[in-house]
């Protein structure tokens, strides 16, 4: 006997990665073994030189094809088994072992948009639907595109043993979110690129795609974000460490060094307008989702929590987003006394 094991990795297309998979055959009871792919077709080689390394990271059953089979997620590493420089992941392993000791966890709500062709599902050929206002966490046909689909790439992630904490539909037609966490840094970006692939795969059978373009219909729709949402233990317990963590968000250089790997397009997004803070600006606010981060209100009301920072684009780097999270407000709360 046998099972499939579906390879899956980030490539290095720039400005904005791709998802890549293929499938390799093992015995039952073989342990997932490195494997090897051409680099030159994915962006992370040239020709002359064009082989990389598949090293497995992270697996879970295969909830499309069921039984025995597996998903695998893998880092991309060069041929001398170091990590290939579009692996971001091996950049965000050093910083959450340095600040586990603070046990820093994340929610992260991955928005996205369902196409039809070439217009979002539930868009008129030709035309547009009524404005903004009855689709967000809508029911009925006519506000509602596309909830078989997403259905089945809940029941598809919950069978993978993902932790997603729950769905929604979102302010625009076709455009709708999923939440994944609270997971440890690490952990949280391997099952969202897993969700992630389930969604473009379980969208493929139904012959729809799905995006996570930031702004995918110009003019007045809201785009598509990540919000992220971050506690440590010390938030955890004491609403000082709240501020402190924000603070630390907005201190010098550190808005705009995140925003620049908060994923591209982001300028499109962050207008100020739709439930978002400019660009270049950073605030925070209770219960404010015109904030670049926003403290809940039951947050302030309880005197601990967590954050949500609102900045990152649907098509963030969850690896990216969690290491500057992490590393700023984690340096912010050592360097307050507050760990």
């Amino acid at each position: 006997m046998s099972y499939k094991a579906e390879y899956i990795w980030i490539d290095g297309t720039e400005p904005t990665a791709k998802l890549r998979s293929k499938t390799k055959i093992l015995a039952d009871g073989a342990e997932l073994p490195v494997w090897g792919f051409d680099g030159s077709s994915t962006n992370q080689a040239e020709g002359h030189a064009s082989d990389r390394v598949l090293q497995p990271v992270f697996s879970c059953p295969d909830p499309i094809r069921g039984g025995n089979h597996l998903l695998v997620l893998c880092e991309v590493l060069n041929i001398d088994m170091t990590p290939h420089e579009s692996n971001m992941r091996a950049l965000l392993r050093p910083v959450a072992e340095r600040f586990a000791g603070q046990a820093p966890i994340f929610g992260i709500e991955q928005e996205y948009t369902f196409f039809d062709g070439d217009r979002p599902l539930g868009f008129p050929v030709g035309g547009f639907p009524a404005a903004q206002g009855g689709y967000y966490c809508g029911v009925g046909s006519d506000e509602i595109f596309g909830r078989d689909i997403v259905e089945k790439h809940l029941d598809h992630c919950l069978a993978a043993g993902l932790e997603i904490s729950g769905i929604n539909a979102e302010v625009m037609p076709g455009q709708w979110e999923f939440q994944v966490g609270p997971l440890s840094p690490l952990e949280v970006s391997d099952q969202l690129w897993i969700a992630r692939w389930l969604l473009y795969r379980t969208a493929e059978d139904f012959n729809v795609s799905a995006t996570l373009n930031p702004k995918p219909v110009k003019g007045d729709w809201n785009g598509a974000g990540a919000h992220t949402n971050f506690s440590t233990k010390a938030m955890r317990e004491d609403y000082r460490a709240i501020i402190s963590a924000c603070e630390a968000l907005g201190e010098g250089s550190k808005p705009l060094d995140h925003v620049k790997n908060y994923g591209a397009g982001i300028d499109e997004r962050l207008t100020g307008l739709h439930e978002t803070a400019p660009w270049n600006e950073f605030s925070y606010g209770v219960s404010d989702r015109g904030a670049s981060v926003r403290i809940p209100w039951q947050v302030e009301k309880d005197g601990k929590g967590y954050i949500e920072d609102r900045r990152p684009n649907a098509n963030v780097d969850p690896y990216v987003v969690t290491r500057l999270i992490t590393d700023t407000c984690c340096t912010g709360l050592e360097k307050d006394g507050l760990v």
